[in-house]
């Protein structure tokens, strides 16, 4: 039998619907917590409201060039994140980074790989691929989207409205029910042998846990593995925002939910496979100046990096297919 993971110290039952607002219900997955969810009190999650962020969270229209939207670099059928290396913007040029998936940021407060932005709304009305005046001349003009934002917000389109709505969308995109979820409920036979043995690593001698740690599968901290720091133009991570030379070359830990879906892994996308990023933890990191001290070489074995992969592929889960599924967007 497996160790229980850290999280289990404070995870109860769990719920099959949270009720994130009056008069509103969502269904939370199998492995997830309700109560960990964060819902602005000035955004709060209704019906319409979400289907009004998820027609815009697909069209491409309130880009610059009418040609990206969200879900160019957030692909459902990508894991909610990006198969290329570096994302492209608006123009079709390589971005400094690779886009980091969304799933499960409904329990976070900081966005972004250096936490830059307060919240999704404020990370969405400052994305650089649009702006007030794209808004204004794309989507403003649709009378689809001015009956739907008269009804949701009771006012004309606006930046701050499409940012709210996205925002809400994005918060119903929710991977629970894995295979480790449901053997955590009671499944003996929901994981591997390898996944087990895979899962006591993830505790123990892999040091995993101690990033990627509760129900998320992340501290939302941010940690300096090594990444990047060989090159002369590095990037300076979370040190451009706190200037602390703790946070020089740090990113932030990404939710490991889904992980298997998701390559190539990394800030800058520079580890192509699952078996590379556990090769390069196995290295113990780039060794750098400001390298976290939770990086250390690990001395694993060919089988401990396949009961490793085993794990991290038991975490994959199930998105509702409605909340993934491209909308009929407005015209």
């Amino acid at each position: 039998m497996y160790a229980p993971l850290l999280w289990l110290a404070f995870t109860t039952a769990v719920p099959a619907f949270c009720i994130a607002a009056p008069g509103y219900s969502i269904r939370m997955p199998l492995g997830l917590e309700a109560r960990a969810m964060i819902i602005p009190e000035d955004n709060p999650l209704t019906a319409e409201k979400i289907a009004l962020g998820k027609q815009l969270f697909f069209d491409p229209r309130w880009s610059k060039t009418r040609t990206v939207s969200c879900s160019s670099c957030h692909h459902p059928q990508k894991g909610w994140s990006d198969d290329r290396r570096f994302s492209l913007d608006h123009e079709g040029k390589p971005t400094s980074r690779h886009a980091p998936t969304i799933i499960n940021r409904a329990f976070s407060r900081l966005e972004g790989w250096i936490g830059h932005r307060q919240s999704a709304e404020e990370l969405l009305l400052n994305l650089p691929f649009t702006s007030a005046e794209a808004i204004a001349q794309n989507i403003a003009p649709v009378i689809g989207y001015q009956v739907q934002f008269q009804r949701v917000f009771g006012k004309p389109v606006t930046p701050e409205g499409v940012a709210q709505a996205i925002a809400a969308y994005q918060r119903t995109i929710l991977s629970g029910n894995s295979a480790f979820d449901r053997a955590h409920a009671g499944d003996k036979r929901a994981l591997s042998a390898a996944a087990r043995r895979g899962h006591d690593l993830f505790q123990g001698k892999g040091r995993c846990a101690k990033c990627h740690s509760g129900p998320n599968f992340t501290d939302e901290g941010y940690h300096n593995t090594g990444i990047g720091t060989d090159r002369a133009d590095a990037d300076l991570g979370r040190f451009a925002i706190t200037k602390r030379k703790v946070n020089r070359n740090a990113f932030k830990t990404p939710t490991l939910r889904d992980v298997a879906r998701r390559g190539p892994y990394m800030h800058d996308g520079s580890l192509a496979t699952l078996r590379d990023v556990i090769a390069f933890y196995d290295r113990g990191g780039l060794p750098n100046p400001y390298l976290s001290p939770e990086m250390a070489p690990l001395n694993l074995t060919a089988r401990e990096r396949d009961d490793l992969i085993a794990f991290l592929e038991s975490l994959t889960g199930q998105v509702s297919a409605e909340t993934a599924a491209p909308p009929v967007l407005p015209q």
